[in-house]
């Protein structure tokens, strides 16, 4: 089994879904006792969401960098960039390591494509939803046409991630916003809607919407079980 290489706390309320569901995917894999191999460095989340919002890309790059490099040095056989946004920093990371990383679009493309899923709608992040390092490595790596909410719902989606979710705050008010945003993204032509931030699955759950969802939390924790396990 190679051991798993997680950059966690973005926030830590989604890297502790990671932690239980990279375990649960080994156990339920390989049965008995067997629990998944992890070397994890979980960073302050406050310092990265502060320079997050003052636009400073290049000193998150820095110390996620910093960090992924002891993830590395801990023993770890690949990296995952636990949350979505500070994917907009991955190839800077990748270049100051060894390791590979498994990109977390990659693992959710790679689930739609097998669901002939061609045009999705996408929540995260405002960085995520309204930048292009997210967007446009699943349109031109993997061919899927993206719809994102209008800018008002885009603002709501990103208040709610960072002033509840990311610190363990679930209101029903926020999800009702939330399943009405997905709704009118399905209206407008999407198959199915990507959560495309590791805490929005804490919030909206298949059984609040027949809209199709896809939690990236859960798909990259999966694809990085399947990679652990591979012969």
């Amino acid at each position: 089994m190679k051991t798993i290489g997680m950059l966690g706390g973005m926030s830590w309320e989604s890297t502790a879904s990671y932690y239980k569901a990279l375990n649960h995917g080994v156990k339920n894999a390989l049965g008995g006792l067997h629990s998944a191999k992890i070397c994890m460095v979980s960073v302050d989340f406050a310092k990265i969401e502060a320079l997050q919002h003052q636009g400073d890309w290049q000193q998150t790059a820095t110390i996620l960098t910093d960090a992924a490099k002891s993830v590395e040095a801990g023993g770890a056989d690949f990296l995952l960039i636990c949350t979505n946004t500070m994917h907009k920093v991955a190839d800077e990371i990748a270049s100051n390591i060894t390791i590979p990383i498994l990109h977390i679009a990659d693992a959710t493309a790679e689930q739609l494509k097998h669901d002939n899923i061609t045009r999705v709608g996408l929540l995260g992040t405002q960085f995520t939803m309204e930048q292009n390092f997210y967007k446009e490595r699943l349109t031109n790596k993997h061919n899927i046409e993206v719809l994102i909410p209008e800018p008002i719902e885009r603002k709501r989606v990103h208040e709610v991630i960072y002033s509840q979710l990311c610190q363990g705050v679930i209101d029903e008010d926020s999800r009702a916003d939330y399943i009405r945003i997905i709704e009118r993204l399905f209206a407008q032509g999407a198959q199915a809607v990507i959560l495309g931030c590791t805490e929005i699955a804490l919030l909206v759950k298949p059984q609040h919407t027949q809209v199709p969802l896809y939690d990236t939390t859960k798909l990259h924790a999966e694809a990085a079980v399947k990679l652990a396990l591979a012969k």
